[in-house]
């Protein structure tokens, strides 16, 4: 017998003279003890029945009652696959090569040229040669070819500056960067009577060492209409606002400092290579040039022409909620349009899970506890899913395993994914066991997707609430659900979990999923090979572990039901238990190496070589202090484990010790990362003479009429160099020549000064000013300064050559010269 509603309570009954606190009475063989049938149907779902569970615990099933549990999990595993195959084929097209190009069109062909013969040059660094002349005279020529064939409809001008300015952001834990002498080449296309407005298009031919690679509302209106091969989304822009990912872009100094709005394109595939030996221009396919060619031409071309161009700052509407879908389309709308669709998608589920909350106790019994029981069972499932994924990933991390599935990504899945998965149907099954007793599969399923759609509500509302645009995301996932639910009540209400119904279901999850698991694999494209140079600190598998039991939340949201409609999940959580342990297994004894140099897909493991010679100073002037050796830096958490075995002098016996009195440790840090990694080694080596100094002096030091000690320095060396400071106690900095005037410190309380030069610039003269609250004898303040010699023969030794090959190929040692020089004044 079933019930009318698939809303009645779970009615825990008494079987004859059966009680709680004493022994039951045994049923008669072939019957169930059923519950009395409630009124007809107020407005629920599939129907619930009640059963007795033997004393083993299992319930007395009917004939073709419950889903097959092979069945069920086969399903539901080909449907993600199949769902993963589609965001595969999307990606594909996004890479595909477009259509015969017409006079006028993008000609990837072209574009190529130019970049094979500017990274033929080599590694250009700001100030070489290499940068600032072979690829500006390139440039320039190029640009004269182009004004030779262009029509005379159109005026081509060029002007090649040499800017010295100063800026303060808050990247990287916050610095200073002052720039002198910089090239820059700047090219003009106008209609030959003048324009009044203009649209810019920027991007650097610099490169860094060692690197031979290249690196408002009416705007995104602009790209969703003019883009040929859109690929954007809002949760990448506010999961870079919110400086979650270490890195920044080229766009920001526009944003930040010239309040000029744009769109910032980049390519985030194969982030393995970024900045390596690797990441070279054979590695760029024509077919992707192509494309962005097309999409960079097609915007400008549209913003030029608009009408909106003289006007922009009428159509500013605020924030945009904008997504690609598949790379076909984008679409986009007004956040606050977005607003009004989110309260009115919660709206919606309120009412849906309101019409049951609600209801007189005599038609809805103890539906509501039951809900709220199973929102407590499925929050611990997730807890105990994430405390189990974390406890693994802290062992791995401890025992040296760190990075396994780095060049072997299905590892981390295997690993990670099957613990959370299986934690989460252990917790559940043990709830249907020896909680829900009593309940049929078709409340339950009910009861589990209410509970579903009510975690994606609360989450909604949150983002919403927030202003965050990326809420869209789980709009989908409250609307595309409760809209399943409506078309497979009638058929789950009469057949229960039959074909149809799962057909129908799966059909109705089809967008929410595939869209998730588009945005999983941009997240993982973007994370995974970040966490190769995240640093010493930061455990990656923490981390992506992490993520993993995030994202396996995300997926299991909706399926969480099928576990209750199954007749059991034994063997689903033995194989998914097994293929954990065997991976575990495997991960301890090191069977998966993190690293490769397969020319087709290198995965390299970054290390700094840093040759150096410090000079310590005191405050009479004297050196106190002065070594050398070769500092080396290893940029993701497993050190140098994987070195020693090739290379047995760097070990932990040669371990660098922090300058405690000395800002950031006393090392020549190229950019303030000391945060990050705290782990460096330090092989002793005969002194450095590089053929162009530092040299650091100061020019004076002189009482301010307001009772400060401004000290004024000059400095010249070579085209990178970094300057320190740190205050004593009873001093403060309180303003200085660089940036706005208003001193920034870096993290960990030192003030870190990034300094680059063109070619031919002059000396670098700027001061600051210090408050003085106490003297001391020890003096008020410490200043460091490191040259880095990154180009030409300037930047190597023998010493650093003959250590540079001995690193095993898998590895990518960016080595280059510098000396360190402190003073206390």
């Amino acid at each position: 017998m079933e019930w009318a509603s698939g809303s009645a309570a779970v009615r825990r009954h008494r079987v004859g003279g059966e009680r709680r606190d004493g022994p039951a009475a045994a049923p008669q063989p072939g019957r169930e003890a059923l519950a009395p049938e409630p009124p007809a149907d107020a407005g629920g779902g599939g129907g619930a029945r009640t059963r007795k569970r033997s004393a083993g615990g299992d319930a007395s099933r009917g004939a073709g009652t419950g889903l097959s549990e092979a069945r069920a999990a086969l399903g539901l595993a080909l449907y993600l696959l199949a769902l993963r195959a589609l965001v595969q084929l999307s990606l594909q097209q996004l890479v595909l090569r477009g259509a015969a190009g017409r006079p006028g069109d993008f000609d990837a062909r072209q574009a190529r040229d130019y970049l094979e013969h500017i990274t033929s040059i080599g590694p250009r660094t700001t100030g070489s040669p290499e940068n600032e002349i072979l690829t500006v005279h390139y440039l320039l020529e190029q640009i004269k070819l182009i004004e030779v064939q262009s029509s005379s409809l159109h005026r081509i001008s060029v002007d090649v500056q040499r800017p010295t300015g100063s800026f303060s952001i808050d990247f990287l834990g916050g610095f200073t960067s002052y720039y002198d002498n910089i090239t820059n080449v700047v090219v003009k296309l106008e209609p030959r009577d003048g324009a009044q407005h203009a649209v810019l298009a920027n991007c650097h031919f610099d490169s860094v060492a060692n690197s031979p690679g290249p690196e408002n509302p009416w705007l995104v209106q602009a790209y969703v209409s003019a883009a040929k091969h859109p690929f954007a989304s809002v949760v990448a822009q506010e999961v870079f606002q919110s400086g979650i990912i270490p890195s920044d872009t080229d766009f920001r100094i526009y944003r930040d400092f010239g309040n000029i709005p744009g769109i910032d394109l980049a390519f985030i595939e194969n982030g393995y290579i970024y900045h390596t030996k690797y990441d070279t221009a054979d590695r760029i396919l024509t077919d992707s040039i192509q494309r962005a060619g097309d999409n960079i031409l097609a915007v400008l071309k549209y913003l030029a022409t608009s009408d909106v161009l003289p006007s922009s700052s009428k159509y500013r509407h605020g924030n945009m909620v904008f997504f690609d879908v598949l790379g076909l389309f984008v679409i986009a709308y007004p956040s606050r349009v977005g607003s009004i669709i989110n309260y009115m998608v919660v709206t919606a589920a309120v009412l849906y899970l309101g019409k049951k909350w609600l209801r007189p106790r005599q038609k809805t019994g103890n539906y509501t506890k039951d809900f709220f029981c199973g929102l407590g069972i499925t929050l611990v499932s997730w807890f105990t899913s994430l405390v189990t994924v974390l406890i693994i990933a802290v062992f791995v991390s401890l025992i040296g395993r760190s990075l396994s599935w780095y060049n072997h990504f299905y590892v981390s899945v295997c690993l990670y994914g099957t613990a959370a998965t299986a934690k989460i149907i252990l917790i559940h099954t043990l709830a249907k066991r020896f909680y829900y007793m009593n309940a049929s599969d078709r409340y339950l399923g009910e009861v589990f997707f209410d509970i579903s759609l009510f975690v994606h509500c609360v989450s909604l509302m949150a983002l919403t609430s927030q202003g965050l645009c990326s809420a869209f995301i789980s709009a989908v996932w409250v609307a595309f659900p409760l809209l399943t639910k409506f078309c497979t009540r009638k058929d789950f209400k009469q057949h229960g979990a039959q074909g149809k119904f799962i057909a129908l279901y799966l059909s109705g999850m089809f967008v929410p999923y595939l869209y998730a698991l588009y945005l999983i694999w941009a997240v993982f494209e973007m994370f995974t090979p970040i966490l190769g140079r995240s640093g010493t600190e930061i455990p990656p598998d923490v981390v992506l572990a992490s993520i993993l039991a995030g994202c396996t939340m995300i997926l299991s949201s909706y399926f969480i039901n099928f576990i209750y409609l199954a007749r059991s999940t034994k063997r689903t959580m033995l194989s998914l238990t097994l293929v954990c342990v065997v991976t575990f297994l495997l991960v301890c004894s090191g069977a998966f190496f993190p690293y490769s140099s397969h020319p087709a897909s290198p995965k390299p493991k970054r290390v700094f070589l840093q040759h150096m010679t410090r000079t310590f100073h005191d405050l009479d002037g004297n050196v106190v202090k002065r070594d050398s050796g070769i500092w080396i830096n290893g940029f993701d958490y497993t050190g140098m484990s994987h070195i020693t075995p090739h290379i047995p002098e760097i070990n932990e016996s040669i371990r660098a010790h922090c300058e405690e009195n000395a800002p950031l440790c006393g090392f020549p840090w190229y950019l303030p990362v000391h945060f990050l990694i705290r782990k460096n080694w330090y092989l002793p080596a005969p002194e450095v003479s590089p053929g162009n100094p530092a040299h650091f002096r100061l020019v004076s030091k002189e009482q301010t009429p307001w009772d400060s000690i401004k000290l004024t320095f000059e400095a010249t060396g070579p085209s990178h160099m970094s300057f320190y400071i740190r205050t004593h106690e009873g001093s403060t900095l309180s303003q200085w020549s660089l940036g706005n005037g208003t001193p920034v410190t870096s993290k960990g309380g030192d003030y870190f000064v990034f300094y680059s030069h063109g070619l031919q610039a002059s000396a670098w003269r700027f001061w600051i000013e210090v408050q003085v609250l106490e003297e001391r004898p020890e003096g008020m303040v410490t200043v460091a300064i490191a040259a880095h010699h990154l180009s030409g023969e300037e930047k190597r030794s023998s010493q650093l050559d003959a250590l540079k090959d001995k690193f095993p190929d898998w590895t990518f040692p960016s080595a280059w010269v510098c000396t360190y020089s402190l003073f206390v004044f």
